[in-house]
């Protein structure tokens, strides 16, 4: 059997341990966002304009559960084993499925606002164009690192047992691909979020969901874009490991706030999953 060089600053124990936190937050969130999944295709009440947002942000999770269970994977093996072409696809993959979920909490926040606020009622048709371009959008984004393009190189992260955007490059193709998506990605969903959530704050002033955007992709986010400006590297790569760790549980708090939490959302899992309808729905 082969062996493998440990990464720099990593022991065996980090390596079980990181994996561990990758495999428990994966499969938590693959199974909370599966669920949403199927019980909008199975039951026909669920099937809206409205929900299909919460809908397509499940599905969107599912990508990163994905993303971290291939990294799990490749941690318990302590070495990557699909190549620099798999890097290239479990990066691109990873990306759209970030992009994608970030926009559809904007979506989700845009739409509540026009249900509480101004009365307007989505048709299929705003909501499957929206749904495009959003997919769309973050499928563009995300092949910009790519080889065929190289706006950003996508590389793996100090663990060596997963890839994403190469923060360590600090070049000008970096900093202009991450300035742009912070700003897209990070400043503009908050502006809307907040902003929507405090039109209608008298539904929703216990909730505050913005803050689990911020919670999870924050100090990675920091952490990027300050390496615009400053070599990261003299940061631990415990350190530096730890912080997408913890983006990737974001799915876990989207399906708990944005389809459990989800008065038109989670009626419907109750139906599928026990087969009768839950008292909202009854009303």
């Amino acid at each position: 059997m082969a062996s493998y060089a440990l990464p720099e600053g990593f022991s065996d124990f980090d390596m079980f341990a990181f994996g561990s936190a990758l495999l428990v937050g994966g499969l938590l969130g693959f199974f909370l966002n599966l669920i949403s999944v199927v019980a909008f295709l199975r039951v026909r009440e669920m099937q809206t304009p409205n929900n299909f947002f919460v809908f397509n942000l499940a599905l969107a999770d599912l990508g990163l559960n994905i993303n971290g269970l291939v990294a799990a994977y490749a941690s318990y093996l302590r070495y990557w084993p699909f190549g620099y072409e798999g890097c290239q696809i479990h990066g691109f993959q990873g990306m759209v499925s970030i992009l994608a979920a970030i926009s559809f909490l904007g979506a989700i926040a845009w739409d509540r606002y026009h249900q509480y606020c101004t009365k307007q009622k989505m048709f299929w048709s705003t909501s499957g164009t929206i749904t495009c371009i959003i997919w769309g959008l973050a499928i563009f984004w995300a092949a910009m690192p790519l080889p065929a393009i190289g706006w950003g190189v996508f590389d793996f992260e100090p663990m060596k047992t997963c890839c994403t955007l190469d923060y360590t490059m600090g070049d000008r193709a970096y900093i202009s691909y991450t300035v742009t998506i912070t700003v897209l990605y990070l400043a503009f969903p908050i502006i809307v979020l907040q902003s929507s959530y405090s039109s209608i704050y008298a539904y929703f002033k216990k909730t505050h969901l913005f803050k689990a955007l911020l919670f999870c992709w924050g100090p990675y986010t920091v952490m990027c874009v300050y390496a615009c400006f400053e070599n990261v590297t003299f940061i631990s790569p415990k350190l530096r490991m730890l912080l997408p760790v913890l983006a990737k549980t974001s799915p876990i708090f989207h399906a708990v706030l944005y389809a459990y939490g989800n008065e038109f959302y989670r009626g419907g899992i109750w139906q599928f999953l026990t087969g009768h309808k839950s008292a909202e729905h009854k009303k």
